[in-house]
């Protein structure tokens, strides 16, 4: 899929994944999963999660857009926070665990959507006012000013939370994947992750076709 980006100080990678299995994680995937959240609950402090060289170039890239990264905390630093605090993250399903994963690896916002329930072409781009939706929690966002993914329909995900629309669940059989990673990271360093994620997919949701854009 080709994402048309409109915003600056991005390198947007996208990964599609067909014929997925979503489910609960698998053992092998869970140790890699709760080994990865272990250690870095065990390292880190929310005054390192705010050092980390990835974090500050994601920050300065939601500066860029106009949006205050404390306020509206990117979702890889959610994530590190949350560990950092002692609070811990859940298992949702293998897809959702792989993605979260990755995130939390390169320190990038990741965006996980059903692809069926998609409607291209796609952007990226500023929310314009009187756009919103129901994310994932049920907490309605209105994206007036802010990135967001949007296709015929509208509004469906942005590196800071997802929409129930595009949701992935039991149900879903094709996925779509995007990284939103700052254009400071090296390109090798996004191709390094979009490559993981798919290897990933590949072994732990039986993905049968795995295309990446990068």
């Amino acid at each position: 899929m080709t994402i048309e980006v409109e915003l600056e100080g991005v390198r947007l990678a996208a990964i599609e994944a067909e014929g997925v299995r979503v489910g609960p994680s698998s053992s092998e995937l869970q140790a890699e999963f709760w080994g990865v959240c272990d250690r870095l609950a065990r390292e880190l402090t929310v005054e390192a999660v705010a050092g980390w060289e990835p974090v500050q170039q994601v920050r300065a890239m939601f500066r860029a857009w106009g949006l205050d990264p404390s306020k509206y905390r990117p979702a890889a630093e959610a994530l590190l926070r949350r560990l950092a605090q002692g609070r811990g993250l859940r298992s949702i399903s293998n897809v959702v665990d792989i993605v979260n994963l990755g995130s939390l690896e390169t320190g990038w916002p990741y965006g996980c959507y059903d692809r069926e329930a998609i409607e291209p072409p796609v952007e990226f781009r500023l929310g314009r006012a009187g756009e919103s939706y129901e994310g994932i929690g049920r907490r309605v966002w209105h994206l007036a000013g802010r990135p967001v993914l949007a296709d015929r329909r509208g509004p469906f995900g942005s590196p800071i939370s997802d929409s129930t629309r595009t949701q992935v669940t039991e149900a879903t059989r094709a996925v779509l994947v995007t990284i939103f990673a700052p254009a400071a990271a090296p390109a090798v360093a996004v191709a390094h992750a979009a490559g993981r994620l798919r290897e990933r997919l590949m072994r732990w949701a039986a993905a049968e076709r795995v295309f990446v854009t990068t």
